[in-house]
């Protein structure tokens, strides 16, 4: 299994390890609903180093990325980032990504850590741009820090006014004694904060500080079970569960990074065009039981009179909300908030209503 530079922090704090996209990762620490909880109020530090980095730079990057992407690159300027995904050619997704434009011939490609190979072998056989490629993902370590307090206790260790940074926005400067980190004001939790990009040399100086200058404000390590628990809430996709080769940006409620500009002939346009048109067979939406239980990955989804209409992708106990939630693909006549349908849990079906997302308000 593969570390990251921060593993030993985990084992020492006592986390509960597991492998994750071929890493050892922190599943939890004190307990998912504790963890998720500090993050909604206070602030919790996530180890996100498994993630991919890939740059690509030089004259042709910004073709080269239009046409490999969803969402319209054209519209970013020089420290803004973009959520957006690789389509294939059947109409699914190859991954879910940021793109943080650092000038017109330099961008950062953020990707899942499962995707990496993948993402790198696709990028690369479709690069007849000629566009500078290079992985960086085993030089480049990754935390998240989540929480309204996040920004508070992050102020500490930079003169960058982290105030003057927006949503999707980044801006890269000395951290904590560290020269070039990305400061960059995104998150899959939903609860504010900051993701930290630094090497792999400064990360061991960059976690002490951290947790030194958050210990009033009640800073915890986080692991991966409340980042998906946080994201869940939200109603974010996850790559592998909500997204996947056989899932179509449009099906996913994905249309708002499915840009079909003017200078935009990305892979599998003239499809994903045609859905956007005429409707997809099936979409993806969120349900809350209403009673016990746990709408898990794969159960099936049905109707009134029991018939099969859709499938869970992601579900759990939302701890903010204290009842079982969960997003799957259904049938689109049955999408719309308000509508109960039934989740097949084991031998019982459970009644569930569509709820528009994010769950957490």
């Amino acid at each position: 299994m593969k570390t990251t530079p921060f593993t030993d922090k985990h084992i020492a704090l006592g986390a509960k390890m597991h492998e994750f996209a071929g890493y050892n990762m922190p599943i939890e620490y004190t307990g998912i609903i504790d963890e998720h909880m500090n993050v909604v109020e206070g602030v919790g530090v996530f180890d996100v180093s498994h993630m991919g980095e890939i740059w690509v730079k030089g004259p042709k990057a910004l073709e080269f990325l239009q046409k490999m992407t969803s969402n319209d690159v054209a519209k970013l300027a020089p420290g803004k980032a973009q959520y957006s995904c690789f389509p294939n050619e059947d109409g699914g997704i190859v991954d879910d990504l940021l793109v943080y434009m650092y000038s017109d011939e330099k961008y950062l490609l953020v990707v899942n850590a499962s995707n990496i190979e993948k993402d790198w072998n696709w990028l690369t056989s479709h690069n007849t741009e000629g566009a500078e490629l290079e992985n960086a993902s085993d030089k480049i370590a990754q935390l998240a820090v989540q929480g309204p307090k996040a920004k508070e206790v992050l102020q500490k260790l930079t003169p960058v006014d982290l105030s003057e940074i927006p949503y999707y926005s980044f801006v890269v400067g000395e951290f904590a004694g560290a020269p070039e980190v990305i400061i960059s004001n995104t998150g899959y939790t939903g609860a504010g904060g900051f993701e930290l990009y630094f090497y792999n040399s400064d990360a061991e100086k960059i976690w002490n500080a951290v947790f030194e200058a958050g210990e009033a404000e009640g800073i915890k390590a986080a692991g991966l079970g409340a980042r998906d628990t946080l994201r869940l809430e939200m109603g974010f996709c996850l790559y592998g569960n909500d997204l996947d080769d056989t899932t179509s940006p449009i099906e996913a409620g994905l249309g708002w990074i499915t840009k079909f500009a003017e200078n935009k002939p990305f892979i599998n346009r003239p499809q994903l065009e045609k859905q956007k048109a005429e409707g997809v067979v099936r979409k993806l939406a969120g349900f809350e039981l209403k009673e016990k239980g746990i709408a898990r990955h794969g159960y099936a989804i049905e109707n009134e009179q029991g018939e099969e209409i859709g499938v869970v992708t992601s579900g759990s106990i939302s701890p903010t909300l204290k009842t079982g939630i969960g997003m799957g693909y259904m049938k689109p006549e049955y999408t719309k908030p308000g509508t109960t349908i039934y989740i097949r849990v084991r031998n019982k079906a459970i009644p569930a209503e569509i709820v528009k997302t994010p769950f957490r308000k």
